[in-house]
């Protein structure tokens, strides 16, 4: 399997790129390329390394950086972020993979992968940790504005991603609104509720907030909007949680009980380290696109590789392509 690494792309390109991605290649037995400056990507790899083995480098004369314009992409033919979804297009790689600016990386994947037949919108589908191992959150900010058909899509692929990746037979699928009723919510979680009652999915109905991290639920669709905002607040909750932790450790007086507890606390920062997830599927697009964290050191960098291979490995995208027949044929959707 021969993945495509954005090596330019995110805060500590591209030294944690490659050192990620080296680390990588023996761990899960991948070919890697790394796709942008040569020169830059070469004084970061291992010195006695032989570049015919697992990793190879392709040159690119530009790359995208994280402040820049999402039109960068036609205006950069030649970033590593571009050059690194042609070779997915092309079938040189099997996957792709940036931690770089998402808007670009989003659209690059549309454009040059296009979309799975039968999907208008892709969604990011975020991993978080939850009282019952994982729980997929879709969409996490591609689509801000969203369809009833948008959400529907999203169900099923998040569905399909648990179940192959994840390994949850029958994933439950909640939809995100503000209450557990039926009733509740804005028009379009109102409207989406009775039509994802009639689709071939575990629909459990509506699930709240808190029930992200629950266990509750499996999957959690959402439009882009709310997705990303809700990703955002548990994000930083986690920051501040961590952060209070180690300013609770300085203090002499506390330092004693905090040793005792080091043995929980470090198990509960592991299940909230988004390193241990690496990056995000981007479901919708024609071949496996993973989109990492802009602050992905090297362990993340890793994850993301180990995400893209199990989603070829478990063939996402034909998984996503063969559901969706039966799926439109369903008179919810049609109506």
């Amino acid at each position: 399997m021969r993945i495509a690494v954005d090596a330019m792309g995110g805060d500590y390109a591209p030294a944690e790129i490659v050192k990620g991605a080296v680390g990588a290649a023996a761990l899960y037995d991948v070919d890697i390329v790394l796709v942008g400056d040569e020169q830059a990507i070469k004084s970061h790899l291992p010195k006695r390394m032989d570049m015919n083995g697992r990793v190879e480098v392709h040159h690119t004369p530009d790359c995208i950086r994280m402040d820049d314009h999402v039109d960068s992409i036609r205006t950069k033919p030649g970033a590593s972020v571009v050059i690194a979804a042609g070779m997915v297009r092309s079938r040189e790689a099997q996957a792709m993979i940036s931690v770089g600016n998402t808007a670009a990386a989003m659209a690059v994947a549309t454009l040059k992968l296009g979309r799975i037949p039968g999907i208008d919108r892709p969604a990011i589908a975020t991993i978080l940790p939850s009282k019952g191992g994982n729980t997929i959150l879709l969409d996490a900010g591609a689509t801000a504005d969203c369809s009833v058909n948008n959400l529907l899509q999203f169900a099923i692929m998040g569905s399909i991603y648990a179940e192959k990746v994840l390994k949850k037979p029958q994933p439950r699928v909640g939809l995100l609104s503000i209450g557990e009723e039926s009733s509740k919510g804005n028009e379009l979680t109102k409207a989406t509720h009775p039509v994802l009652r009639e689709m071939d999915i575990n629909f459990i109905g509506n699930v709240e907030g808190r029930d992200l991290f629950s266990g509750g639920a499996d999957v959690v669709v959402a439009d882009g909007f709310v997705g990303n905002v809700a990703l955002k607040v548990a994000e930083g909750l986690a920051d501040l949680l961590l952060g209070q932790f180690r300013e609770m450790s300085k203090n002499p007086i506390l330092k004693i009980s905090l040793l005792c507890l080091k043995p929980a606390l470090m198990q509960v920062k592991r299940r909230f380290d988004y390193t241990q997830y690496g990056g995000a599927p981007l479901l919708g697009v024609n071949g496996v696109c993973i989109i990492g964290h802009g602050r992905s050191n090297a362990k993340a960098v890793s994850s993301a590789i180990r995400a893209a291979k199990e989603a070829v490995d478990h063939d996402i995208i034909n998984c996503i392509k063969t559901s969706l027949p039966s799926v439109e044929r369903s008179p919810a959707v049609r109506s």
